[in-house]
This record gives C-alpha cells, sequence and structure tokens, in this order.
C-alpha cells in the first residue's frame, strides 16, 4: 500500500488515545487467514474505539506484542517478574538462578534469551516459555511508552490471565456455558429453564441498578446472586456449572468491583460482527494479586 505510513500514525494515535480513555479495555480474539496461514485477529476496543491486530499466533507473548503496539517485546527481571514465576508454577530452582542475572534492566528479545541460554542451558520449554512470559509481562507492566490497561475485559482463555492487574468476565460469556447443557429428563429441563430465567432477570436488574445505583441495592444485589448460584437445583450438571462459576468469583471476595465497567457496551461482540445489535454485558473481575 502506498503511503501507509500516514495509516499506521493514525492508527498509533487512535489506539494510544483509546487505551488512554479509560482503565479498562476489551479484548478478544477470532481466527483468521493470512495468505492462506492461519492466525489470529486480535479486537481491542471500548465504546469509544475499536482497533484490529492480526498476529501469527494466539499466545500470551503475541497478546503483550499487541498491548503495546509493538511485536518486539522487551524483558526485564523485577519483584514482580519473581511474583508471576510462582504464580504461573515455575520451579523455584530457576528463579533462583535468575536473580544471578541482570536485575531492573530492560533486555530486548534477543539479550534475554542469550542470558537464559548462558545460565538457564537446562530448563525445559514450558519453563523457559513462562520466564519470557513473566518478564514480559513485567516489563509491560512498568514501561510508559504506551498506556498500561488496568482492567482487561474478555473470557476466561488461559493466554489472557495475568497480563493486567484484572481480568474482567463477560455474562454473555459465562451464559454460553449454560446454554450448551442438554437435560434429557423433563425435571432437569425445567430447572435449567428457571435458571436461565433468573440468570436474565438478574441481568436485567443490574440494568436497572446501573441507571439508579444505591448502596441499598448493590447490598441486594449481591445476595441475590449468591441465591441464584450458591443454592442447589437438584440438577447435576447445572449445580457443577453453577459450582464453577462461583469458583471463578472465590478468586475474589467480590462479586463485582470497579463500578463504571460492572455493565458497559459489548462493543467486541459488535465489533467481531458476531451481533447485528448491540450486547450489553455484566462483568465481575478477579484480581491478579490475589
Amino acid at each position: 500500500m502506498k503511503n501507509s505510513s500516514k495509516f499506521e500514525s493514525e492508527f498509533n494515535e487512535v489506539y494510544v488515545s483509546g487505551l488512554a480513555s479509560s482503565p479498562w479495555q476489551h479484548l478478544d480474539q477470532t481466527s483468521a487467514r493470512v495468505k492462506g496461514v492461519n492466525h489470529t485477529t486480535n479486537i481491542i476496543c471500548n465504546p469509544l474505539y475499536t482497533v484490529y491486530s492480526t498476529t501469527l499466533r494466539k499466545d500470551r507473548l503475541s497478546i503483550l506484542g499487541v498491548l503495546q503496539n509493538n511485536p518486539e517485546l522487551e524483558f526485564i527481571l523485577s519483584p514482580l517478574t519473581y511474583k508471576l514465576l510462582e504464580m504461573l508454577n515455575v520451579p523455584q530452582k530457576w528463579s533462583h538462578q535468575i536473580k544471578g542475572l541482570p536485575q531492573e534492566i530492560p533486555l530486548k528479545g534477543d539479550e534475554f534469551n542469550s542470558l537464559l541460554n548462558q545460565n538457564l542451558g537446562e530448563v525445559g520449554s514450558q519453563d523457559r516459555t513462562r520466564i519470557f512470559e513473566a518478564a514480559a509481562i513485567a516489563f509491560y507492566a512498568q514501561q510508559s511508552q504506551i498506556p498500561v490497561i488496568k482492567t482487561l475485559v474478555t473470557d476466561d482463555a488461559p493466554q489472557f490471565k495475568l497480563l493486567t492487574d484484572d481480568l474482567s468476565l463477560c455474562w454473555v460469556h459465562e451464559a454460553r456455558h449454560y446454554k450448551k447443557l442438554s437435560p434429557f429428563v423433563t425435571c432437569h429441563q425445567k430447572k435449567l429453564d428457571k435458571f436461565l430465567d433468573d440468570f436474565w432477570d438478574y441481568y436485567r436488574e443490574l440494568l436497572a441498578y446501573k441507571n439508579s445505583p444505591s448502596g441499598l441495592e448493590k447490598l441486594m444485589l449481591k445476595s441475590k446472586f449468591w441465591e441464584i448460584f450458591g443454592s442447589p437445583s437438584g440438577y447435576e450438571q447445572l449445580d457443577e456449572r453453577k459450582k464453577l462459576t462461583l469458583d471463578l468469583l472465590r478468586k475474589s471476595d467480590r462479586i463485582v468491583k470497579q463500578i463504571e465497567i460492572q455493565l458497559i457496551t459489548n462493543e467486541l461482540r459488535k465489533s467481531e460482527k458476531f451481533r447485528a445489535d448491540r450486547v450489553q454485558t455484566f462483568v465481575w473481575c478477579h484480581s491478579r494479586n490475589l
């Protein structure tokens, strides 16, 4: 494309402004084909903008490149790196060994790779990848070239976890798990139907709360949430699915946080053209720090 630099400049300006416009951003991935080869298109947006970025892979390192608008990642060994290594279940012996390497110094990819080759020659491929991920996330969190996303709104795919302080999960995504249930017994069908009615009735109450929030209503909504998801139905598969939902929430000791993103317009679904209308979502958060 001729004069592509003009488009690149505009893309960069839109992206940086979009990231700076809100502490939360949507992120989702969808498959794409580039010259006959499978790729992944990453969609980042909020109600003010939408940016598309296509990568060969869909892993954490690729996403970090997208978040920084730069595929050439940098890495740093810092206290956050070691905290992430522990959360990624990397054996402590590797953490102890890399503490002998330069600390708090940003490194290019080839420099970091060379250091690991020289000092961690026996580390397995999976642990090596986790070390790269932890050091790349730590660099992203402390850099100032592009706004750092505080809360990422997405699904619970593993590659999205730990990238930001908070990960917010979408009500629509969670509903899909329940819609996949296919009970054969009539009483179970009725129990599932009732649950889904309660599920979406509760969602509509959240919409009303958004328009007229109050402390009392917030407490009532929290109580009702536990009533819907914490009460056994007698339909085993449904109760197992509800438990999985609750397990996500127990990673945080609150149902929701940050009122400004409790109910948001899911522009991501619109951007991907998954739906013709605008779908609103309720999100809950669990924190990387817990």
